[in-house]
């Protein structure tokens, strides 16, 4: 499985603790550079795949209508 294609598999709370992770490694300071900057790297993927999935999250939070029966959602895609 691609890079791409697993973090797109990712849920928004697996990927916030893998990132949550990464921010605490970086800031204890520890491990090599080239390791450093791919954690960066992939920090800042795991980051804008959770601003996505927030997105969708309010994307459907704004479509949510009141229908004669209540509140339904509506189609946003």
């Amino acid at each position: 499985m691609t890079a791409q294609r697993e973090l797109a598999a990712l849920s928004f709370e697996d990927a916030l603790q893998e990132l949550e992770e990464i921010v605490r490694s970086l800031e204890g300071g520890k491990g090599s550079l080239a390791q450093a900057i791919a954690d960066y790297e992939r920090g800042s993927a795991l980051r804008q795949h959770c601003e996505r999935k927030l997105a969708e999250a309010e994307a459907k939070v704004q479509a949510i209508v009141e229908g004669p029966g209540g509140p339904v959602l509506r189609d946003v895609e």
